[in-house]
Parts: C-alpha cells; sequence; structure tokens
C-alpha cells in the first residue's frame, strides 16, 4: 500500500481533532464570559424586600422596606420617593451577583422567609443600615441594633419622622376596603397572559379598574390572590 495516502489521511484526521478541541474550548470561554449575566437573570428584584430567585418568591427576614408607592417626610420638608430608593437601593447591593438565601420557613403568603447574602455580606442588615428598611420588630429583633445607629445618623427614612411602611399599608387597605365590594380591595388584573393583583399599596392601584369579563376579579387577601394564581407586581424590573 501507498503510505502516502495514509499519511496524508493521518493529517487530515489530526488536523479535524484540533479544530473540534478548538471549538470546544471557545465554547467553554464564551460560556464563561456569558455566565454572569446568566446568573444575574437567576433573580429579580420585586421591591425593597422582597425578591424571586429561580422562580422562588423570596421575602427577607427581619426587615420592612417602604412600599414601591409609598413617600416618606424629608429633612428640610416635603416629601421623597423612599419607596422606590428602597428598590434602587436592594438593586444595587446585590449588583450582578446572585444572592445566596437561607430558608427560615414561609410566611403567611407562602413566601421564603431569608437572610441573602453577597459576597458573604448580609444584604438585609446593609438595608437597614442604609436607612432604607426598617428592623421588623414586630417579627424579629435580629436588626434592631442597626437601625438604632441608622436612626442615630439620620439615613434614609431616618431624616425626619415619617410614617412607617406597616402604617402606610393599614391606611392605604382601610380607605380602599370602604370602596371595594365586600371590603376586599385587592385587584387582580389580567394583562395578556399576565395575572397581576394590585394591594391597595401599588403606585398603580388607583389606575387599575377591575373588569369582570375579561376574569378580572377582587381579593380579600394578598394569600387569596397568590393561591388563585396571580402574582404581585414587580417594581424592581
Amino acid at each position: 500500500m501507498d503510505p502516502a495516502p495514509a499519511g496524508s489521511a493521518r493529517r487530515s484526521l489530526n488536523a479535524q481533532g484540533n479544530m473540534k478541541r478548538l471549538l470546544v474550548l471557545a465554547c467553554a470561554v464564551f460560556m464563561a464570559i456569558l455566565q454572569p449575566s446568566f446568573a444575574a437573570k437567576r433573580f429579580r428584584v420585586v421591591d425593597g424586600d422582597t425578591l424571586t430567585l429561580d422562580g422562588e418568591t423570596i421575602r427577607l427576614h427581619g426587615i420592612d422596606a417602604p412600599e414601591a408607592g409609598q413617600t416618606c417626610a424629608a429633612a428640610k420638608g416635603g416629601r421623597w420617593p423612599c419607596g422606590n430608593a428602597a428598590i434602587k437601593a436592594l438593586t444595587l447591593l446585590i449588583g450582578d451577583a446572585t444572592p445566596v438565601c437561607d430558608d427560615r420557613g414561609k410566611d403567611a403568603y407562602g413566601r421564603t422567609l431569608s437572610v441573602c447574602a453577597v459576597r458573604g455580606r448580609d444584604v438585609n442588615r446593609q438595608m437597614v443600615e442604609r436607612g432604607a428598611a426598617w428592623a421588623f420588630r414586630r417579627y424579629a429583633d435580629d436588626y434592631a441594633a442597626a437601625e438604632d445607629t441608622a436612626r442615630a445618623a439620620g439615613r434614609g427614612i431616618w431624616q425626619a419622622p415619617t410614617e412607617t411602611a406597616w402604617d402606610y399599608r393599614a391606611h392605604r387597605w382601610a380607605a380602599a376596603a370602604e370602596a371595594a365590594p365586600s371590603d376586599c380591595p385587592i385587584k387582580g388584573n389580567v394583562s395578556g397572559a399576565k395575572r397581576i393583583y394590585h394591594a391597595p399599596w401599588s403606585p398603580w392601584y388607583d389606575r387599575t379598574r377591575v373588569s369582570p369579563a375579561k376574569g378580572e376579579r377582587w381579593f380579600c387577601t394578598e394569600a387569596e390572590a397568590l393561591a388563585a394564581g396571580w402574582r404581585a407586581p414587580a417594581w424592581g424590573g
């Protein structure tokens, strides 16, 4: 047998093998470059104390942030959008990282209560330290000292006496319940394939109309809305 063709065949096979290895290496490098983007898409900030992680709703343990549509008293008078600021603060604290969240059981709405950390730092604590959330002392004292420090420094929500998130929710709920059918003020809205509920403290609550012909409905509690397949709006994008 003529050895030349065999040698050519071997060189051709080697070239093909090298090409495959280069393609595999190129794919690995490409995936490594894109990995932070994939990781970042695993979570979404819902509001200042809530996020979704791999489809699971996480409620940050021990804190209560201003609601998305809430404003707070400013140091020099007037109001500032503290709810929006809390969403931005949580978004910046997490950044491009994927938060690591523990599991402390479920709340009344089926959300997982968690302490979340980014690069080893407690995100819940940082929200309170920055004056972007209150320590939710009604349920836990974990961040009471952090809140005392933020209050003494006049940071964020502590720059002037202002309404807490829980009082804001209570007042909005009472006013909306008076006008809602059967004292059930939560509006279940249908938009395309999305079913989103708006509690009275939602920034879009007053603009939302309930149309039973579209399958929209009223709910008496958030737990009822969640059980029926509706979800809360995500203000963090």
